[in-house]
């Protein structure tokens, strides 16, 4: 174990990586319910989807764990199931069927830029300031979905705000603010606690603070019927069977064989498969630039092997490429894109460094095929404050911005902002590549933008307007 998780050069041990992998799994582990329940609106067995997530999530940690031997964890990610559903299915018509077959060309076309070293050279491309901007921004990004789940917030329409137009033209006031609660909700209160207890574990330099806050606050739970156990639940297989519904599904009419019945989907198909892979792509550029290098598991050596001739030359390399065949994994088995998790942060603020982290998340899921409902118990009020304080402790990067410097300061804060509060990885980097080049035009600096980075601004440029054009229904 030691020679091949190579766990003192990285200044680990076993307990520290088994522990790290059991935060970081907490943390995710509500994909394997939320998941089905996305994907089944669209008319696909939950049952199905159920252990594909889980299928996917195993087989593409293992890779990351044993391939790259890093400490990142794959699943289904959330976002791109609800483009999924909400856009691909319901929005332009897809058959489930077809909208995995998409999926799974997004995976092939994820292997062959990352094989081919486009992924590094985006990587490459992207200034200093960004790379911090987007470290601090998945921190924010990361604590804003911990208050969420924590229920820490409570969304409601304030109809002064301002107003706007309905397509009828009749003017509406709708605006949704946010607030904090009046702490009536006992989940709350639950979540509050357990936020205490690992904020003193932590600032107590306690081993495993995260982990130990989780299970704490989930036994803090019973007494106050928080934490649900349900014995007959526990041992549930009856979910298994209905994958032979899902298991390449998409090899068929409706399916890879209907995708192209007619010429005028091939657009269609094309700006889809497009949508999926940069989502993808920059989703997961994003949390390994962002907890990498905080965590210094992607060093500065690290990095200049990244872009030394060819092959897999490097932990990133190798973990790029586990990322890529991911989702043509999942795909196969029957779930949307899978895709490195940002929860992993978790896992890594607990000590994980190497791949027996990700070894440890994978048995996890498996063990969740016959358990599900064991790993079902903790609740989100447990797992929530992990995700804030994981948040608190990657703003640090902020430090490294010369917020006095406009210059700087604007294209950062804006992917800060975007990412957080569009809720998307994606979405924020696209904004802070958009305002970064459009300062560099202005200022007569267009010299000094990587092509890269150029071409990856003016895809983004083209997915919005694309976005836009299906929502206007014109493609």
């Amino acid at each position: 174990m030691e020679k091949f998780f190579k766990l003192k050069e990285a200044g680990t041990n076993p307990r520290t990586e088994i522990i790290a992998g059991l935060t970081t799994f907490f943390t995710m582990a509500y994909i394997i319910f939320v998941n089905p329940a996305i994907l089944g609106q669209t008319g696909m067995p939950e049952g199905g989807v159920f252990v594909a997530t889980i299928a996917a999530a195993v087989a593409g940690t293992l890779v990351m764990g044993l391939f790259a031997n890093v400490p990142y964890a794959q699943a289904p990610g959330m976002g791109l199931n609800a483009f999924f559903t909400f856009t691909v299915v319901f929005g332009m018509g897809f058959a489930w069927q077809e909208a995995l077959a998409l999926v799974f060309i997004c995976g092939l076309i994820n292997i062959l830029i990352t094989v081919t070293k486009v992924r590094k050279s985006i990587i490459k491309s992207i200034p200093e300031s960004l790379q911090n901007a987007i470290s601090g921004g998945i921190g924010l990004f990361i604590g804003y979905i911990g208050l969420k789940n924590a229920n820490l917030l409570t969304f409601s329409a304030d109809p002064g705000t301002f107003t706007v137009f309905d397509s009828g033209s009749a003017s509406l006031n709708a605006s949704i603010v946010p607030a904090l609660i009046s702490f009536n909700d006992p989940k709350a209160l639950l979540a509050v606690a357990g936020l205490l207890i690992m904020i003193i574990l932590l600032v107590l330099k306690v081993k495993g603070a995260i982990f130990i806050g989780i299970i704490a606050t989930t036994i803090l739970g019973i007494p106050f019927a928080l934490t649900e156990i349900n014995p007959a639940a526990i041992f549930s297989l009856a979910k298994i069977g209905e994958v032979r519904f899902t298991f390449l599904a998409f090899f068929g009419n409706p399916g890879l064989l209907s995708l192209f019945s007619s010429p005028e989907r091939v657009i269609l198909v094309i700006t889809t498969v497009f949508a999926f892979s940069l989502t993808d792509t920059f989703d997961t550029i994003g949390t390994f630039i962002g907890t990498g290098r905080v965590s210094g598991i992607f060093d500065d050596a690290d990095e200049k092997a990244l872009f030394a001739g060819t092959g897999f030359n490097s932990k990133m390399d190798r973990a790029l490429f586990a990322d890529a065949t991911a989702t043509s994994i999942g795909a196969l088995f029957g779930t949307s894109n899978t895709t490195t998790y940002v929860e992993s942060a978790a896992g890594i603020a607990a000590g994980g460094r190497t791949g027996l982290t990700s070894v440890t998340v994978a048995v996890l899921f498996l063990i969740c095929l016959p358990l599900a409902g064991l790993f079902g118990i903790v609740p989100g009020s447990a797992t929530a404050p992990a995700l804030i304080v994981v948040g608190v402790m990657m703003m640090s990067s902020f430090t490294h911005i010369k917020w006095g410097d406009f210059e700087e300061a604007a294209p950062a804060f804006i992917t800060v902002a975007f990412m957080a509060f569009a809720y998307s990885i994606s979405y924020g980097v696209a904004a802070g590549f958009i305002v970064y080049v459009a300062i560099k035009i202005c200022k007569k600096q267009f010299k000094e933008v990587h092509p890269i980075l150029l071409g990856s601004t003016i895809l983004f440029l083209l997915n919005f307007l694309i976005l836009a054009l299906n929502n206007a229904g014109i493609l």
